[in-house]
């Protein structure tokens, strides 16, 4: 054995950890799984920061907490590493490279998303994107739904959405409380799945080693508990309250701020669970941004590296673009501001859940009281997403309702991508990119032919 791997290497700087988590930021493409992956392969394996012991029991612990658990894992190690200034730096770089791309795509969407180039890209990834939210389904489903019991939970929570309508937080607490419910008279049917289990790989000594003992700062303490706690509300109770001061509780920047802070708190299962959530909102509710805007947020969201839910940014300065909030001549600055309000307003409390929560909920992870609730919610969630796939497939195959003609081009489309995906393993941006060029290619074609 090797000098390298019987001898942990030297503990990182917070300078030198920063470096690392702004390259992440700008490489974490493929979604929650692929950026866990490549935190594995960089932390664990080359760099040896964190051991896969301890690797995978933050893993968990961030699993079973709402919000993008890819960013709260790295806020997590940046914190353990370095803390409150480590995972500050480690969660904001983690997304802040996906806000800056995103509101550069949100200009070109806006400004340029009439000219056939670009209508032809989007045009193809419609169908790709359709096909993804049904992998999306699959994937989870077939990890999370292991008896009768869960599937049962899942087809209802698909009627509850798709047949009544229901609004999408009464089905997490309806879901929620069936599963604390089952915990308790049904428990071997309600033992939280899909974890992420345990491992006899081992790539050396670590930093932070399986026998490291917990840093001091990890710990829990009530002071410093009640102390983040108070922080935290403070932080999001002064952005809100100067919003309400300035556009009054009904305007718009304000709306937006607490709705994306109610669904921040209601994505257990990943950003595919809260998208139907968002939908309603922005969509039906709200009249922030059209049907088919909302497929197209998805999209991109899809092709820029951080986590999906910086679909919500997207979503953001399309409505503030839409709405020409600040006047027809400052549509960029309006459409930056409400990003920036709905990026703030989805993360803070994923800082909180690290920096306060953490040491408090680590005590209970594999606690069946606790976790027999997050696996009727993750239940539900499937259901919850499959009614997103049938949502999007209405509009990408009628894109002139059930009434129009039947999009036989993006339905071809979408069955390869589902191919592709499910029978070739390809991966979401290989996928995304087949499809753009295959979409710009049939309009190009089309015209070409019509001329």
């Amino acid at each position: 054995m090797s000098e390298q791997s019987t001898t942990p290497p030297a503990a990182p700087s917070l300078a030198e950890a920063s470096k690392f988590w702004l390259k992440l930021g700008f490489i974490s493409f493929g979604g929650p799984a692929g950026q866990i992956a490549i935190m594995h392969q960089e932390l664990v394996e080359r760099r040896r920061w964190i051991s896969e012991k301890r690797y995978l029991h933050a893993l968990n612990y961030c699993m079973i907490l709402p919000g993008p658990e890819a960013q709260q894992l790295a806020t997590y190690i940046g914190w353990l590493m370095h803390k409150t200034p480590g995972a500050l730096i480690a969660g904001g770089l983690f997304f802040l490279p996906a806000l800056l791309i995103l509101i550069g795509l949100g200009w070109i969407y806006m400004r340029f998303g009439d000219l056939p180039a670009v209508a032809g890209l989007l045009y193809g990834i419609k169908p790709a994107v359709t096909a993804i939210v049904l992998f999306a389904a699959y994937r989870i489903g077939s990890r999370a739904l292991k008896n009768g019991w869960l599937w049962a939970m899942a087809a209802a929570a698909f009627v509850a959405i798709f047949a009544l309508q229901l609004p999408f937080p009464l089905i997490v607490i309806g879901a929620g409380l069936l599963g604390a419910a089952g915990g308790k008279w049904l428990p071997q049917k309600f033992v939280l799945g899909g974890g992420h289990g345990s491992t006899k790989a081992h790539f050396g000594p670590a930093v932070i080693d399986d026998d490291t003992p917990t840093p001091a700062h990890a710990l829990f303490k009530w002071g410093p508990f009640y102390r983040l706690l108070v922080i935290g509300l403070g932080l999001w109770a002064a952005v809100i309250g100067w919003l309400c001061a300035e556009y009054g509780w009904q305007g718009s920047l304000t709306q937006m701020g607490w709705f994306f802070t109610k669904a921040a708190w209601l994505t257990f299962g990943g950003a595919y669970a809260v998208l139907p959530y968002v939908y309603q909102g922005a969509v039906e509710h709200y009249h922030w941004l059209t049907p088919q805007q909302m497929i197209d947020a998805l999209a991109l969201g899809e092709t820029t590296p951080g986590p999906l839910i910086m679909v919500n940014t997207f979503v953001g300065f399309v409505a503030g673009w839409s709405q020409a909030w600040f006047g027809a001549e400052s549509t960029f600055l309006a459409g930056t501001v409400a990003a920036v309000v709905v990026t703030y307003f989805t993360y803070l409390p994923s800082f909180l859940f690290i920096l306060a929560g953490g040491p408090l909920v680590e005590t209970t992870h594999g606690n069946l009281k606790f976790t027999a609730p997050l696996t009727g919610i993750t239940a539900a969630v499937v259901g919850v997403i499959l009614n997103l796939a049938v949502f999007f497939a209405y509009h990408v195959f009628w894109p002139q309702g059930l009434e129009g003609r039947f999009d036989l081009f993006s339905a071809v489309l979408s069955g390869a991508a589902l191919l592709a995906l499910f029978r070739f393993k390809i991966g979401v941006i290989p996928v995304i990119a087949g499809a753009a060029v295959s979409g710009w290619l049939w309009l190009f074609l089309h015209a070409w032919f019509n001329q």
